[in-house]
């Protein structure tokens, strides 16, 4: 069992940047492929940044690739979720994920991951 706590959420103003943390519990942090995932008002929940076990192989959607960073930290158990250049439509409900594997296809510009374990979520909005 994973257990993951989000923060780092809140209010920004349009072209400003935010970091979001995953803190993951367990001993399992470094065998599990961990991302992000976000949920805006009336939309299903997308998936945004996904990182392996080893850090190998890190992916994005296209929307916001070049602009969102994903990291981890294996001495903290955490990942993280660098946003640059926000703008009104990053305003969502973010999850941190994490599962065992990270096997997933890109598909109109996102890939179709599955995770496993899911966190609270952490609100994130952006102002024009």
């Amino acid at each position: 069992q994973v257990q993951l706590v989000e923060s780092g959420g809140g209010l920004q103003q349009a072209g400003g940047s935010l970091r979001l943390s995953c803190a993951a519990s367990g001993r399992t942090f470094s065998t599990y492929a961990m991302g992000w995932f976000r949920q805006a008002p009336g939309k299903e929940r997308e998936f945004v940044a996904g990182i392996t076990w080893s850090g190998g192989r890190i992916y994005y959607a296209d929307s916001v690739k070049g602009r969102f960073t994903i990291s981890r930290e294996y001495a903290k158990n955490t990942v993280y979720l660098q946003m640059n250049g926000l703008n009104p439509a990053a305003t969502a409900v973010y999850y941190c994920a994490a599962d065992p594997q990270l096997s997933a296809k890109y598909h109109s510009g996102s890939y179709d991951w599955r995770p496993d374990y899911w966190g609270q979520g952490t609100q994130v909005t952006v102002s024009s």
